[in-house]
């Protein structure tokens, strides 16, 4: 398959590319940066130069693919909602495209409020866009659907780990650096999921290849390895390894050490990859969380 790639040169995307030219595809990635055409180059895949909001860059290669992989977003959490409607404006265009077509179209979401004290499932919904949650990626695709392009949601882990992680864990260390202690909000016992990088790369291949092959559309696919690791243990490995104190704070105080990051720090987003992992025949076979942070590279 021809397959476009935005986010090519980012953390996650960039783990697809190489997976999808190494299972025999050709790629075209979406990049901002001449490092980032470079490193696409590098891989062996094509360089298309355009950044969230050129909507028409997006549709011409879109138009041009077999195949679209959606992984780019604005990951400045201290502007979430502006990030997430430039989201929504890009999964539009792509569908838009691809629109009186079989063509797959894979968009990436997230875990956060499928679910409360339980594991999430891919039946689970998000709620609906708002203030309260206003990631709209899930609501765009199935706006898609509903008008027959073939699009479906795969979920990252809130920690999709690895060397090289800059996301969720490394933001803790650096706060744990800062402050002088690990912390978690009362007792911890909210649960991250976890996912190696390569794990989730692979999936989304798997993914569009089942959409190519079957012409399905609307499925949610769980990119998780660990389902639940408790944000005390995190936390608890990270006062180890920095050699700082584990402190339990209070909702009050949660702010001041972790800031934008308090909302992310206190919710609880277990999640199950059962059915992902029965219909795609996906299964991990990289690290776990509390393992990769063992290794030096975090730390």
């Amino acid at each position: 398959m021809r397959v476009f790639v935005t986010g090519a040169s980012g953390w996650v995307g960039s783990a697809v590319v190489e997976e999808l030219l190494a299972a025999g595809h050709e790629v075209a990635g979406m990049v901002r940066s001449d490092a980032g055409a470079a490193g696409v180059e590098a891989a062996g895949a094509s360089v298309v130069r355009a950044d969230l909001d050129d909507l028409d860059a997006m549709r011409r290669a879109a138009g041009a693919a077999d195949g679209v992989i959606h992984t780019a977003f604005n990951h400045d959490f201290s502007n979430f909602a502006k990030g997430c409607e430039q989201d929504r404006r890009a999964i539009e265009a792509l569908g838009s495209a691809l629109e009186g077509s079989s063509k797959p179209l894979l968009v990436t979401s997230g875990l956060a409020l499928l679910a409360s004290g339980r594991l999430a499932t891919e039946e689970d919904r998000p709620p609906g866009p708002g203030p309260h949650y206003p990631r709209a990626s899930e609501a765009a695709a199935d706006a898609l659907v509903a008008r027959g392009v073939h699009a479906s949601v795969v979920r990252l882990a809130a920690s999709v780990h690895g060397a090289g992680d800059h996301g969720f864990v490394p933001m803790l260390i650096g706060l744990a650096r800062e402050k002088g202690a690990s912390a978690c909000i009362g007792e911890g016992a909210n649960r991250w999921p976890g996912v190696h990088r390569l794990d989730a790369a692979r999936l989304f291949r798997l993914a569009l290849e089942h959409s190519d092959s079957n012409s399905s559309s609307g499925h949610r696919w769980h990119a998780v390895h660990d389902e639940g690791v408790p944000l005390r243990e995190i936390a608890a490995a990270i006062a180890r390894r920095l050699d700082v104190p584990l402190t339990a704070l209070t909702q009050e105080q949660a702010p001041a050490h972790f800031g934008w990051m308090t909302p992310f720090a206190g919710i609880d987003m277990a999640a199950s990859s059962a059915r992902t992992r029965e219909l795609l025949g996906w299964a991990p076979r990289e690290r776990s969380l509390l393992e990769d942070l063992e290794q030096a590279g975090y730390f």
